[in-house]
C-alpha cells in the first residue's frame, strides 16, 4: 500500500500548511454538531468536539489500531483537529482540509487552538476589542494557527503564541470553534 505523508508546518509569517487537498467551500470548514447531546462512547464527552495535536510527530492511521496503515504524518503541534468518533484509546479525527483518520488519544490535547479560515480570500483582522470598529492590531493570513483563550457568540479572544500577540477575531473567521459554542 502506498504510504502517503503530509508534513505540516505552520510559520506565523507564512501560515503554511502543506496538503495535497484543498477546498474553497467555507461550509465544509464550519461544520457544527447537530446536537451537543451526542456523547463519545469512551469518554462521555461531546462528539464532535475540537482538540489539538499534542505530539511533535503524529501518525494518522486508516483504522483504530497500530496495525493499520499510516495515512498521514503530521508535524504541527497545536494543530486543531475535530474528533468525530471514539473507539477504545483511538479517536477518529478530521483536519481543516476534511482529511480524516484515526489517532491514538495520547497524541491529542484538550488545549483549544484554531486556524484562520483557509477559505478566506483576504487576511483576518485581529482587533483590540471584540467589536467591528475596534483598532486592528494585526492582520492574519489564512491558515495561521492561534490559541483560543475564550469565545462569545461572535468573537474569540486569541493569541498568536510565537509572537505573544493577542486580540479578538470574528469567530466566523476561524476553523476550530463551532458557531454556537461559548468558551470561557
Amino acid at each position: 500500500m502506498l504510504l502517503r505523508k503530509i508534513i505540516i508546518k505552520c510559520f506565523v509569517s507564512l501560515a503554511a500548511i502543506v496538503s495535497p487537498h484543498s477546498t474553497s467551500n467555507a461550509a465544509s470548514f464550519q461544520a457544527a454538531p447537530s446536537s451537543w447531546e451526542a456523547k463519545g462512547r469512551e469518554t462521555g464527552l461531546p462528539v464532535p468536539r475540537f482538540v489539538s495535536l499534542k505530539a511533535n510527530r503524529a501518525r494518522m492511521r486508516v483504522g483504530p489500531a497500530f496495525e493499520y496503515a499510516v495515512k498521514w504524518i503530521y508535524q504541527a503541534p497545536g494543530l486543531p483537529l475535530e474528533i468525530t468518533e471514539e473507539y477504545g484509546n483511538w479517536r477518529q479525527v478530521r483536519d481543516c482540509d476534511g482529511i480524516s483518520g484515526w489517532m491514538h488519544r495520547s497524541l491529542l490535547s484538550n488545549r483549544r487552538t484554531a486556524i484562520v479560515g483557509p477559505w478566506l480570500k483576504d487576511m483576518a483582522a485581529l482587533r483590540e476589542q471584540a467589536r467591528a470598529g475596534s483598532t486592528v492590531e494585526v492582520k492574519l493570513e489564512p491558515r495561521v494557527r492561534v490559541r483560543v483563550l475564550s469565545c462569545s457568540l461572535s468573537w474569540c479572544d486569541v493569541s498568536v503564541d510565537k509572537d505573544q500577540i493577542s486580540g479578538f477575531i470574528e469567530k466566523s473567521s476561524l476553523w476550530g470553534v463551532y458557531p454556537k459554542e461559548d468558551l470561557l
